[in-house]
């Protein structure tokens, strides 16, 4: 068995939600549950079928989002993995939607962060065994940011008032 880091390249801008899935029928029904979740929403899905011929399949409603999914998880190989691309949007918006899919077995991550997926590889595939979201914690809040933190959620429309 090797182990190996595979970054997800992305715009700084863009978020991501990687997971896992059990069925061919995940790119359909992810599609339909992200459109949906957000009324325009602009997303690039690719989910790593995992037998029969292993393609990446994929779906979405941006061309750039879209084309950057699929050869981003053709490089993953990950085995029933998705990678959604979301701009103009946060994870938050559509992960209850995502979590209802049935296909939908588990999220490793949500977010904008720069994201590593750390992979086994054996011989005859690959599994993500977790993944490096974003920078180590390097203190501890204090009151000015914690007041920073909350003026944030206010101005995004997350909490009143």
């Amino acid at each position: 068995m090797e182990l190996i880091s595979i970054p997800i390249r992305k715009p700084d801008e863009v978020n991501l939600i990687l997971g896992q899935s059990h069925f061919i029928k995940t790119v359909e029904d992810l599609h339909e549950a992200l459109v949906g979740a957000v009324p325009g929403i602009k997303f690039g899905l690719a989910f790593c079928e995992a037998s029969g011929p292993a393609l990446v399949r994929w779906s979405g409603t941006d061309e750039q989002l879209t084309d950057l999914a699929r050869r981003e998880m053709l490089e993953l190989g990950a085995g029933h993995a998705f990678l959604i691309l979301l701009r103009d949007a946060f994870p938050i918006n559509v992960l209850p939607a995502v979590r209802s899919v049935q296909e939908v077995c588990g999220i490793y991550c949500a977010t904008a962060n720069p994201v590593e997926v750390i992979v086994a590889q054996i011989g005859r595939g690959r599994a993500i065994l977790g993944v490096v979201d974003g920078s180590r914690s390097r203190a501890i809040e204090n009151e000015a940011e914690i007041a920073e933190r909350k003026a944030m959620l206010r101005r995004f429309g997350y909490k009143a008032g």
